[in-house]
């Protein structure tokens, strides 16, 4: 009888065998550690020619059923004339005093693990296994080395794997039950929808070809399960080992998870895990994950596997309800909890930066770059922005100031590095000179040192007084970390980067500001096999594929939208500038166009503007002269339950109409589905350009000069990227109906028209609101009457 086969890294296997205790991630953890990878490089470097580094180790172990294959890379082996040595290279900030033979079961197991597979691999009977700690602050080492023969490692990996067997077998029995359910497992639906067949058929040949696809797809698609469905099948077919949806907002979440819900009604056994944010998820009223603050964190790892069994043994849906109520049940961090049921899962569903923020990643999965994994990058517009966010990092100069002056009481010596920090800023402050602003191409490195010498001073200190309640701690906490995050960011800095400075008044900001993402998202996404990057407006498709880190032997496709364009009334009123010199003159005429819209038929409409000054301006005008008109407006810091009541209003019974107003870009432009009556009318009041600004214009001049299209990319791209969005509003069913009306003389320019997308072709202009009023008219005569 053939075994079953299970892989498992060698440290996921230690750590979830042995791991006991506390979840302490004060400092240490999250600062400094930052480095081990330095470190590592560092101490590997000058050991010279007999040191061999980052092995690759792999071995098959049969035993009881299965054929467990264990895998892992040894940070190093040591060629001495007494032997071989693995070693395994530890990164602390505990002095090395407090450290000896018996600090780390943990790090002995992991190194045992290596040294057996060498043993086995290269027919030796003895091995020394060694751990070398590097103390980060004053940068000495200390080595502990021990003697083993191969008896004594095979016993210790068998007593080893006779604990894992209770979850080889847990493993096992799912895997069949998964695998079983999706050779059976059929679309979901009865029929596919246009296009959809093609999305998904393009979809499973880029994951079994372990390439990218770029798909631009218009509403109505039904682009989650045309992703999801053929990546399933793949992951049936043993080609992929994980999915990651990944999402920028929690609305386009749960579309993943109600599209596997569909599955499931046909038959699909698949677990499934929401990953939310520690700050959201976290059970304590502030996020401070050591034992002495949070009951949660004390004695995790003492419950959390039981919680694991529990949970995996009840469920297959890890929704962010069901870990906070397993959480709260076995009393552990529902953080961590959720990382934990990650590597049992079979998709996580979260945010883009747990794959692409080199700050916050999922080292568990993507450290080494060689996971057999699939990325589905829903609504991947959105991706631009957040990645120029993600690989960019800003200091500022108050902050400094401000811990300065708190430390030269507890700490002169740190006060003194905030200090020079401090007076680097402002001779940067005096170089922009009138202007406010400096933009180098090259890096401040003498930024640099003084930010790495304040990080190395302070580190001591605020691990000494963690929990001491000390005035002016917390802010020293937060230019330690804002430093870090900026020396982490200078790491990946170069042609692509700028340094920014800009002041005002006092305050002086430098930013590493990442202008063009594309070859770290094209780096990025090697962290697994394949990737399809999809949205209803990735227009124009080779801008983003260009931007996303595409190449042009990747693939992409530009669907056509399943709706009846006859269902679509789409109008263009073209005499009017909204362009940002002559908006005063525009208020009244965009009043009276709105009126003229939603005066045709009752029903809710949303009316879309290009900044809140602008749209608030609008607004006071029209209620003013329409007091009768039912309005809402959008405002710029909206909670959820206000957002919640925002969208309540739109209700397909209403007995007159209300017209809502809102930012294009904002939290009402996309993510929202207003199907039916809900919503029958946008009103787009100009073509979306982002504001003016200095950050804008440097996006404009380098792509000038890589491709001679500098204001298409930095402005006109991403400005009619939310025209589109906000459009996309009105037809989101099959049944639906309603207009879209473009108020802007922009577009009727050639330049736009080009970026309206196919089912917009029977588009037509209008002169004024007469001619406005008659074409709806005509528009409603045809789809259910007038009012």
């Amino acid at each position: 009888m053939e075994k079953a086969q299970i892989k498992i890294s060698i440290r996921n296997l230690v750590e979830l065998v042995l791991r006991s205790g506390d979840i302490d991630s004060r400092l240490v953890s999250s600062g400094r550690m930052l480095e081990g990878t330095k470190i590592h490089q560092k101490l590997q470097k000058e050991s010279g020619d007999r040191y061999t580094k980052e092995v690759y180790l792999s071995y098959d172990y049969l035993t009881d059923g299965f054929s467990i294959k264990l895998e892992g890379r040894a940070d190093g082996i040591i060629s001495e004339p007494e032997g071989i040595v693995i070693d395994e290279i530890k990164s602390t900030a505990r002095p090395l005093e407090y450290i000896d033979e018996e600090f780390s079961l943990l790090h002995w197991a992991q190194a045992k693990c290596y040294a057996f597979i060498y043993c086995v691999q290269n027919e030796i009977k003895d091995i020394f296994v060694q751990l070398t700690y590097f103390q980060i602050d004053t940068e000495e080492k200390k080595i502990i080395r021990r003697a083993y023969e191969i008896n004594e490692l095979q016993d210790f990996i068998k007593q080893l794997l006779d604990s894992y067997l209770v979850w080889a077998r847990m493993s096992d029995a799912w895997n069949s039950v998964r695998d079983s359910s999706i050779k059976t497992l059929q679309f979901p639906f009865e029929k596919y929808r246009k296009g959809q067949r093609e999305l998904a058929v393009a979809a499973y040949k880029t994951i079994m070809q372990d390439r990218k696809l770029f798909v631009q797809a218009p509403t109505g698609i039904g682009k989650t399960i045309s992703t999801l469905f053929p990546a399933v099948k793949a992951f049936g077919e043993q080609h992929i080992s994980k999915i990651f949806y990944l999402t920028a907002k929690t609305i386009t979440r749960q579309v993943a998870e109600e599209a596997f819900s569909k599955m499931r009604e046909v038959g699909l056994k698949f677990r499934t895990l929401t990953l939310t944010a520690k700050e959201k998820i976290c059970f304590c009223s502030e996020v401070n994950c050591n034992p002495d603050h949070c009951e949660y964190a004390r004695g995790h790892y003492n419950r959390v596997n039981a919680a694991l069994t529990d949970i995996l043994e009840k469920s297959q849906v890890f929704t962010r309800e069901i870990v906070e109520e397993y959480a709260q049940k076995h009393r552990v961090c529902p953080f961590e909890f959720a990382l934990d049921i990650s590597l049992w899962a079979d998709c996580v569903i979260c945010d883009y930066n747990y794959v692409f923020d080199p700050r916050v990643y999922l080292k568990r999965f993507f450290l080494n770059n060689e996971g057999d994994y699939t990325f589905l990058v829903d609504e991947a517009h959105n991706l631009v922005d957040r990645a120029r966010e993600m690989f960019s990092a800003q200091i500022s100069k108050t902050a400094f100031y401000e811990a300065k002056k708190n430390m030269k009481k507890h700490q002169p010596q740190i006060a003194r590095s905030l200090s020079n920090i401090n007076t680097c800023m402002i001779s940067l402050r005096k170089q922009c000179g009138q202007t406010g602003y400096m933009i180098n191409r090259e890096e401040p490195g003498d930024l640099y040192k003084l930010l790495n010498r304040f990080v190395t001073e302070a580190e001591e200190w605020i691990v000494k007084n963690q929990n001491k309640g000390i005035e002016g701690f917390d802010q020293l906490l937060e230019v330690y970390f804002s430093a870090i995050a900026f020396l982490k960011i200078s790491e990946f800095y170069d042609q692509r980067y700028v340094t920014f400075i800009e002041t005002s008044g006092s305050e002086v900001r430098v930013k590493l500001f990442c202008v063009d993402p594309s070859y770290l998202l094209g780096e990025a996404v090697k962290r697994g096999k394949s990737a399809v990057f999809f949205s209803a407006t990735l227009t124009p498709l080779g801008y983003f594929m260009d931007i996303l880190g595409g190449h042009g032997e990747d693939y992409n496709i530009n669907l056509c939208s399943p709706f009846d364009t006859d269902r679509l009334c789409l109008l263009v009123q073209d005499t009017v500038s909204t362009k940002y010199k002559n908006r005063e003159n525009s208020y009244d005429s965009i009043v009276e166009i709105i009126k003229a819209a939603v005066d045709i038929r009752v029903g809710n409409y949303l009316v879309y503007f290009p900044s809140y000054k602008y749209m608030n301006e609008v607004y006071g005008r029209f209620t003013e002269k329409y007091p009768e008109l039912d309005t809402f407006v959008q405002e710029s810091a909206m909670s959820e339950e206000e957002r919640e009541v925002f969208l309540s209003r739109f209700q397909p019974s209403n007995a007159s109409s209300m017209v809502c107003f809102g930012v294009l870009g904002g939290i009402f432009s996309e993510g929202i589905d207003l199907k039916g009556d809900r919503l029958i009318g946008a009103i787009v009041i100009g073509v979306g350009l982002p504001q003016i600004s200095i950050e804008q214009d440097i996006i404009m001049e380098y792509f000038q000069k890589k491709n001679g299209m500098g204001y298409e990319n930095a402005y006109m791209f991403p400005g009619m990227n939310k025209v589109l969005q906000a459009a996309g509003r009105v037809i989101r069913s099959e049944n639906d109906r309603g207009v879209v009306l473009l108020v802007d003389e922009r577009f009727s320019q050639r330049n736009y028209r080009s970026l309206f997308p196919k089912h917009w072709e029977h588009g037509s202009n209008v002169r004024n609101n007469r001619e406005l009023q008659k074409k709806l008219q005509q528009f409603w005569m045809v789809h259910n009457g007038v009012k």
